[in-house]
């Protein structure tokens, strides 16, 4: 018999109005028509702004999302974002998609489908590359030194890492996909690293030369209250 006892997800993923998290977030652009990749640096900042009930009635958390360029600028509205703790996930919504970014068991190996509730099969949907993921659970109650910040106990959620097609670099590559997510928690803090990555390459057409399309984020913490 399985006589394991999992840590609650509030140990990883604490909501409670008036926390934030502050980061240095890298966001990845394709400019030039897909011709070339620019990386621009920002700061970010989340803040649990208010308790609030969803659209079927159970208890939420309102987080807003704050950048500027450095600490010489004003923090700007970004983004809205909704925590849903339903005690045995943590329901994530952003950009009207539905992540559930942890669930129960905290335990090594264990995986869930965390991108179940988008849509992701119909011939409208733009998020194809999210279908069927498995979130895992990696390196629990590892310690984690993030931006000088100490960090007792972490957790990773490798949540997928996958190359279609052929390395564009080579001659006559027609099509080539990347798809990379991780996301690291800290115990008592919350989200302290993300790292995403998407994009699409297609060869190039006559006189259309090849182009990428895609983006890619990363989120590394560097204060919290």
């Amino acid at each position: 018999m399985d006589n394991f006892t999992s840590e609650p997800l509030s140990d990883y993923y604490p909501l409670k109005v008036g926390k934030y998290i502050t980061y240095n977030l890298d966001s990845t652009l394709y400019i030039r028509f897909g011709q070339k990749d620019t990386v621009i640096h920002y700061q970010a900042q989340d803040r649990v702004d208010a308790q609030i009930t969803d659209n079927t009635g159970r208890t939420a958390f309102r987080i807003l999302r704050f950048i500027r360029q450095d600490t010489s600028q004003a923090w700007t509205p970004n983004n809205t974002f909704i925590a849903i703790p339903t005690g045995n996930t943590i329901e994530y919504v952003e950009n009207n998609m539905r992540f559930l970014k942890l669930s129960l068991p905290i335990k090594q190996n264990f995986s869930w489908k965390g991108n179940s509730f988008i849509d992701t099969y119909s011939t409208s949907s733009n998020v194809l590359y999210l279908d069927d993921w498995d979130y895992i659970y990696d390196s629990i109650g590892q310690p984690l030194t993030i931006n000088d910040i100490n960090i007792d106990s972490t957790l990773t959620v490798d949540e997928r890492d996958e190359f279609l097609g052929q390395d564009p670099s080579i001659s006559g590559t027609q099509y080539a996909e990347k798809t990379y997510s991780i996301e690291k928690y800290g115990k008592g803090i919350g989200l302290i690293y993300r790292e995403f990555l998407h994009w699409e390459y297609q060869g190039p057409q006559n006189s259309t030369p090849g182009y990428y399309a895609g983006y890619g984020i990363k989120m590394s913490i560097t204060d919290h209250n």
